[in-house]
């Protein structure tokens, strides 16, 4: 009984293992949400803040990694690198989001770990913000029908107002993202990943060299991918880049607004 009971267990950690890898599955143009580059002054103490919210870290390659359903967190910063210039806000990423089980509850054992976490908006108890000493800001919602403890949610993007129906048309249009709306915003929806569009007045800067550098994307056949972007006009800013050993490839763009973007091709998920 003890074997079959030991059995039965290992089973259904396998089985939740797969979910958590494959819980996402790309859209019918081939992408899903893949990864936070984040420009991170101290590894360890940004690393203990995402993995008492819930990630588990990993190592890959030579970068350190916490993993979420829907996102991988890289934390990295170059030897000799430059700290980053600032946050996200004042980017045209003003912030990113996760989405958990219940707001109050999991805010109180992040801040009893050391997490520094504010308060929402308004009095609202189903929503929480997450500042890292990066000045990376994060907001909390709440689903309580969700499946997983924490997940990704959305990437939430300020550009003017008049761009709003344009930024929605090209994340449909580049990346297959649904479009539609989330509360009072334009928004376009991508397997593991909500795009939020607001309106800002202020002027806004790239991702690239603050504390969240860039957003990344998987894509399914990536060089064919690459082509077709260069066939409607995206530049490459860094070209369609394939490891042989690995069969990983890469390669970056920039969003007409200022976001930097990886693309990555994964034969092995993370």
């Amino acid at each position: 009984m003890k074997r079959l009971i030991a059995v039965l267990w290992m089973i259904s950690t396998l089985a939740v293992g797969i979910v958590w890898a494959q819980s996402f599955p790309p859209n019918e143009a081939g992408v899903t949400m893949g990864h936070w580059h984040l420009n991170t002054r101290d590894i360890e103490a940004n690393k203990k803040i995402f993995v008492a919210m819930g990630g588990t870290a990993i190592k890959s390659g030579n970068f350190e990694v916490v993993k979420f359903p829907g996102v991988a967190v890289y934390l990295h910063l170059n030897q000799g690198a430059p700290a980053p210039t600032g946050g996200t806000v004042g980017t045209v990423v003003n912030h990113v989001g996760f989405i958990v089980q219940n707001v109050q509850q999991s805010t109180a054992r992040w801040k009893a770990a050391g997490v520094p976490v504010l308060p929402g908006s308004n009095g609202r108890t189903d929503q929480a913000f997450v500042v890292t000493p990066d000045e990376l800001r994060i907001e909390i919602l709440e689903d309580k029908n969700q499946k997983f403890p924490i997940q990704h949610h959305h990437i939430h993007f300020n550009v003017p107002e008049s761009k709003i129906l344009e930024i929605q048309a090209w994340y449909s249009k580049v990346f297959g993202a649904k479009p539609g709306m989330r509360g009072q915003n334009k928004a376009a929806d991508l397997p593991g990943a909500n795009l939020t569009f607001s309106s800002t007045d202020m002027p806004t800067v790239t991702t690239r060299g603050r504390v969240l550098d860039h957003i990344g994307f998987d894509v399914k056949n990536l060089e064919a991918f690459c082509r077709k972007l260069e066939a409607s006009g995206i530049k490459l800013d860094r070209p369609y880049t394939k490891n042989p050993q690995t069969g990983t490839a890469l390669a970056f763009i920039y969003d007409p607004w200022g976001t930097y973007i990886e693309l990555n091709e994964r034969p092995n998920p993370l």
